[in-house]
């Protein structure tokens, strides 16, 4: 697919691919984190009677970073949430279409509007070292909030990448039938 793509776009696209894919392989393992720090919290609490803010908060943690850094990856794979109504049935020329529009007009805005509206909240968490509620919880919130921020990047390269994918297959000429 990106064989007929100039070979700067094409590095950049594979680029951004292998990155947001071996982010989103290791943020799977948080799954497999929250797992076993559920089961300890859980064990903790129902059998030795001991309760931990701080390993429930890290469970919620977890979690949002799971999410927000597994996102682009998810992008990528094209494993989002789809109503394909329409798209299904629809060729690979117009598949292409839609998708890069939807990486161009959709995607990208959405993260450069993130990003912008993001960055004040982050950088006041920054300021005051914003920490958890609770004494005994974990006083890092700031750093959670900051994946925010990555996030917005991550899924705003994959938008491009996507866009030039998408573009030379949306707009690839069609290959001649040797009769």
């Amino acid at each position: 697919m990106i064989a007929k793509l100039p070979p700067a776009l094409a590095q950049l696209s594979a680029w951004i691919d292998a990155l947001n894919h071996k982010i989103g392989r290791t943020a799977a393992w948080l799954a497999l984190a929250m797992v076993l720090v559920q089961f300890s919290v859980v064990v903790l609490r129902y059998v030795f009677g001991i309760g931990s803010i701080l390993l429930q908060e890290s469970i919620l943690f977890m979690h949002g970073v799971l999410f927000m850094m597994a996102a682009a990856d998810t992008l990528l794979q094209d494993e989002h949430v789809r109503v394909d109504i329409f798209y299904a049935q629809a060729a690979q020329k117009r598949k292409a279409l839609v998708d890069m529009l939807g990486c161009l007009f959709l995607v990208l805005p959405f993260c450069i509007l993130l990003f912008t509206v993001s960055l004040k909240y982050v950088s006041i968490s920054w300021s005051v070292r914003e920490g958890s509620r609770e004494t005994s919880g974990i006083q890092g919130v700031y750093l959670l909030k900051s994946v925010i921020l990555v996030f917005a990047v991550q899924v705003g390269l994959q938008a491009v990448s996507g866009v030039i994918k998408n573009a030379t297959l949306a707009f690839a000429k069609p290959k001649e039938s040797s009769k």
